[in-house]
C-alpha cells in the first residue's frame, strides 16, 4: 500500500474553500483578514475561517492558515496572538510562517500548534531543515527552485515533511528574496502586497549597453507551473504534500485543477508509475482553467532556462467563473440506527468514516431524543421516521444508511421528530470537531504582551558616537580602495577576493569577512567548507550570511559566533532579533523596508545599517543572459531597462559556488538608483546601531573613492560633503512600505 500523499489546494475565499473540498483536496490553505501573503485575495473573515475549520474536520480534511508575512513589533505583540486565538482553539491544523519572530512567538504560546515554514523562508537544503526541526517546525515548503534530487536528499536527511508546489503561478526570484515591488512602488511582497513588476516589459542590454535581441519583452515573466506529466517523479522524491498555487484565482480554478490532480494522484495510488498516463484532454483543461504564456514543469528537472519564460505578453487566459459555494455541495456520509420503544427515549446510534475515499477517522455517537408514546389512533411508521430524519437539507450531512427498529404501536408527533433532527445536527458537528479543540496559552490564559519602551529607553544613544564603517565589494579595485581607507573597519568580500586580500587585511588590521552567496544549495558546500576553514586559520574574521541554509550550516560547524547576517535574513521585530541573537551571531542587518520611526522601535544594539549601495531587488535562479544571449558560464554584468527607461544592473553569479562541475548560478538584479543616506547621518546615529555599511557593486574606482570619502566624513567626523552631482534614493527610510 503506497503512503498517502496530501493534495493541498488554495482558497482565496469561502467559496474557494468549498470548491477545493468538493474537488477532493485533502487539505486547504487560506488566509484570514491579516498577515497573509495574498493581501489582495478576498480571504476569509473570522466567522468564515471558524466555519471552514469545522467543515474541514467534519469531512476528514485539514485547514492551514497563512501567516507568511513579516510583522512589525506592535503587530506581533499586540495583534497576532488575539487574531490567532479563536482559530487555534477551534482546531486549526497548522500555521504557515515566514517571520522568525512569529515562529518564536508561536512556539511560546501555542506549543501544540503545528508550524509550517513558508517558501518565503527560502529553505534550500537539509541543514536548513534540521535547523527548523529544532524549533518545532513540522513541515517545510522549500524554495521552488530546487531539483528533485535536492528534494530527495532533504527528505532522506530530515524527518520533516516536505510540501512542494505542483501547479500555478511562479515568481521570477527566490520567494522572500524580492524587493522589486517594494522599492519601486512601495508595495512589499513581504507584506503580501506585491504589484508584480516582474510581469512588466523590459529590454536587456549587454555589459557595453548594447540592446540584446530577445523573443519578447517579458524577460522576468515566468510561465505557469504544470507538473501533471512528472507527478510520479515528484512523488518518488518523498514529497508529503502537493501544493496548488492560486489564492488569487477563482473558485472554479481551485476546483478544476484540484479535480484533475486528484484523478491522477488516485491513479498513481491504484496502478503505480508504470500505468501512469495523462489524457491530452486533461492537459488542455488545465491550460483552459488558467494560462499565462503557456506552462512548464518548473525547476524539478532543470536549473533554469528560456523555456520557462513567457517572453510575449499574450494576456492571462482563464475560463469564466459563475460559481458560488452553493455549487460545491459537500456531504459527510452517516450510518445510523434509530430505535423506538414505548416509554423509552428515541435512541439514535450513529457512525461515520471521514476523509476522501473513506481514508479518514472513524467515529460514533449515541443521541437520545423524546420519549416514545403509545399510539392512540394513528401509529408512527418506519417510513415516517425515515422521512423526517432524512431531511438534512443544507447541513453538511447525508444518510448513507438509516435503519429504523421499532415495534408497532409507537407514536411521536412529527414536530417532535423534526425537533430531534434539528438538535441532532449540531450535536454530530460538535462530536466530530471535539477531538480538535485546543486550550491555547494565549492572551486570555496568562500571555502578556511585550512592552514597547519609549525611544529614549530603547534605541537612542544620548551622545551619538562615530559608527564603525564596513564595506562590501564585488570588484578587486573596489576592495583595494576600501582596504587602504583609514576609516574603514572591515570588508565583506566574495570568496575569490578573500583569497587575494586576506593577508593584506590582516596586516592593515582590517576585519575581513567572507560574503557568502545569496543562495547556498546543498551541493555547493562540500569544497567550500575546506576553503572556509583555511580562511579562518589565516585570519578571516567571519562570514556575511545571506540565507537560512548558510546560517544553519555555520551553526552546525560551530561558527555561528562568526556570522554577520545580511538584510535578506529578515529581523523586522524584536522577537526575530532575539531569535537570531540566541543563535550567537555577531551582528545582523537592519531590514531595508522599515522606516525611521519603525526602526526607532526596534532593538538595534547589535545591528548594522546599509547607508550606501545599489540595493538587490531580486535574487533569481533564472539568468537574463542565458535567456537572451545564451549561457557562457562566466561571472559578468549586464543590465535591463524598464518601460520608463530606468536601468537595473544584473549580476550573473555564474561560477561563484561551482563545485564538482555543478553550477548553481543565480542572478542579482539591482535597483536603478543607489541608496544614499549620508545626509541622514544625525538621525541614523540616534538609532542605537552597532555599525553602518557601504555596498559597492559596479562602481568604477574614481566613484568608489569619492563615495568612501563622502560617507566616512559624514559618519566618522559628522561632516557632510557636497553630493549634488549624485542622485540617491532614500529607500524606505522616510516612506516605509
Amino acid at each position: 500500500m503506497r503512503q498517502r500523499v496530501e493534495l493541498l489546494a488554495p482558497a482565496g475565499s469561502f467559496e474557494g474553500f468549498m470548491a477545493a473540498l468538493w474537488a477532493g483536496a485533502d487539505a486547504v490553505y487560506a488566509g484570514g483578514d491579516l498577515f497573509g501573503a495574498r493581501a489582495f485575495a478576498t480571504n476569509l473573515n473570522q466567522e468564515e475561517l471558524l466555519r471552514a475549520i469545522d467543515l474541514a474536520h467534519i469531512h476528514g480534511r485539514k485547514l492551514y492558515l497563512t501567516v507568511n508575512t513579516l510583522l512589525k513589533n506592535r503587530e506581533l505583540e499586540e495583534t497576532l496572538p488575539f487574531y490567532l486565538e479563536p482559530f487555534v482553539r477551534e482546531g486549526l491544523d497548522a500555521v504557515l510562517v515566514q517571520d522568525f519572530g512569529v515562529l518564536k512567538l508561536l512556539r511560546e504560546i501555542y506549543p501544540s500548534l503545528p508550524v509550517h515554514a513558508s517558501t518565503q523562508m527560502t529553505v534550500t537544503g537539509p541543514e536548513g531543515m534540521r535547523f527548523l526541526e529544532k524549533w518545532g517546525v513540522t513541515r517545510v515548503v522549500p524554495a521552488r527552485e530546487l531539483t528533485l534530487s535536492e528534494l530527495s536528499r532533504m527528505h532522506q536527511e530530515s524527518p520533516l515533511e516536505i510540501e512542494t508546489f505542483i501547479h500555478g503561478a511562479m515568481c521570477y526570484c527566490y520567494s522572500g528574496m524580492c524587493l522589486l515591488s517594494s522599492l519601486i512602488g512601495g508595495r512589499s511582497g513581504n507584506r503580501g502586497r506585491c504589484a508584480q513588476p516582474c510581469r512588466l516589459p523590459y529590454e536587456a542590454l549587454d555589459d557595453q549597453g548594447k540592446k540584446i535581441p530577445a523573443k519578447g519583452s517579458g524577460l522576468l515573466s515566468m510561465k505557469d507551473l504544470n507538473t501533471i506529466d512528472i507527478l510520479p517523479e515528484i512523488l518518488s522524491a518523498g514529497i508529503a504534500s502537493l501544493k496548488i498555487e492560486g489564492r488569487m484565482k477563482r473558485p472554479s480554478y481551485a476546483a478544476g485543477v484540484t479535480q484533475i490532480y486528484r484523478k491522477y494522484l488516485d491513479l498513481w495510488y491504484e496502478k503505480g508509475e508504470s500505468s501512469y498516463r495523462v489524457d491530452p484532454a486533461d492537459r488542455q483543461r488545465l491550460l483552459a482553467l488558467f494560462s499565462r504564456g503557456g506552462s512548464c514543469s518548473g525547476y524539478y528537472n532543470r536549473h533554469n532556462g528560456p523555456e520557462m519564460i513567457a517572453f510575449r505578453d499574450d494576456g492571462k487566459k482563464a475560463e469564466e467563473d459563475s460559481s458560488s459555494s452553493a455549487g460545491y455541495i459537500m456531504k459527510q456520509g452517516l450510518k445510523g440506527k434509530v430505535s423506538l420503544q414505548v416509554g423509552e427515549p428515541v435512541r439514535l446510534a450513529l457512525s461515520w468514516q471521514r476523509g476522501p475515499s473513506g481514508s479518514g477517522q472513524q467515529g460514533s455517537l449515541e443521541i437520545d431524543g423524546p420519549v416514545v408514546l403509545p399510539a392512540q389512533k394513528q401509529p408512527l411508521t418506519k417510513e415516517d421516521v425515515t422521512r423526517q430524519l432524512g431531511k438534512l437539507g443544507d447541513t453538511p450531512f447525508s444518510w448513507e444508511e438509516l435503519q429504523v427498529d421499532m415495534p408497532q404501536g409507537c407514536f411521536l408527533p412529527l414536530r417532535s421528530l423534526n425537533e430531534f433532527r434539528r438538535e441532532m445536527v449540531p450535536r454530530i458537528e460538535k462530536a466530530m470537531c471535539a477531538p480538535f479543540i485546543r486550550t491555547p496559552l494565549s492572551a486570555g490564559a496568562g500571555f502578556s504582551v511585550q512592552s514597547h519602551p519609549s525611544q529614549e529607553q530603547k534605541s537612542v544613544r544620548p551622545s551619538p558616537k562615530p559608527l564603525p564603517i564596513y564595506v562590501s565589494c564585488e570588484r578587486e579595485e573596489q576592495a583595494k580602495l576600501a582596504l587602504a581607507h583609514p576609516d574603514v573597519t572591515g570588508l565583506y568580500l566574495p570568496g575569490k577576493l578573500v583569497k587575494v586580500f586576506l593577508e593584506e587585511g590582516k596586516q592593515k588590521k582590517k576585519e575581513i569577512y567572507w560574503a557568502l552567496p545569496y543562495v547556498l544549495r546543498d551541493e555547493d558546500t562540500i569544497a567550500l567548507k575546506t576553503a572556509w576553514s583555511e580562511g579562518l586559520a589565516g585570519g578571516l574574521r567571519g562570514f556575511l550570511v545571506r540565507s537560512l541554509e548558510s546560517l544553519a550550516l555555520m551553526k552546525s560547524l560551530g561558527w555561528a559566533g562568526k556570522c554577520v547576517l545580511d538584510h535578506t535574513m529578515y529581523a523586522w521585530n524584536d522577537r526575530a532579533v532575539s531569535f537570531f541573537r540566541e543563535q550567537g551571531v555577531v551582528r545582523m542587518s537592519l531590514p531595508l523596508e522599515l522606516n525611521e520611526g519603525e526602526l526607532r522601535h526596534r532593538d538595534n544594539r547589535d545591528s548594522e545599517m546599509l547607508v550606501y549601495g545599489y540595493l538587490p531587488v531580486m535574487i533569481s535562479a533564472q539568468c537574463v543572459r542565458k535567456d537572451t544571449l545564451g549561457c557562457d558560464r562566466r561571472n559578468q554584468w549586464m543590465s535591463m531597462t524598464d518601460r520608463k527607461g530606468k536601468a537595473f544592473s544584473v549580476q550573473c553569479c555564474c561560477n561563484e559556488a561551482q563545485v564538482n562541475g555543478k553550477n548553481c548560478c543565480y542572478n542579482v538584479i539591482y535597483n536603478s538608483l543607489p541608496l544614499g543616506l549620508a545626509s541622514e547621518r544625525d538621525r541614523i546615529s540616534r538609532l542605537g546601531l552597532a555599525s553602518v555599511r557601504l555596498a559597492f557593486t559596479r562602481e568604477e574606482p574614481a566613484r568608489v573613492e569619492k563615495i568612501l570619502d563622502e560617507f566616512c566624513s559624514a559618519f566618522i567626523r559628522g561632516r557632510e560633503e557636497e553630493t549634488s552631482s549624485r542622485i540617491y534614493t532614500k529607500g524606505h527610510f522616510n516612506r516605509g512600505t
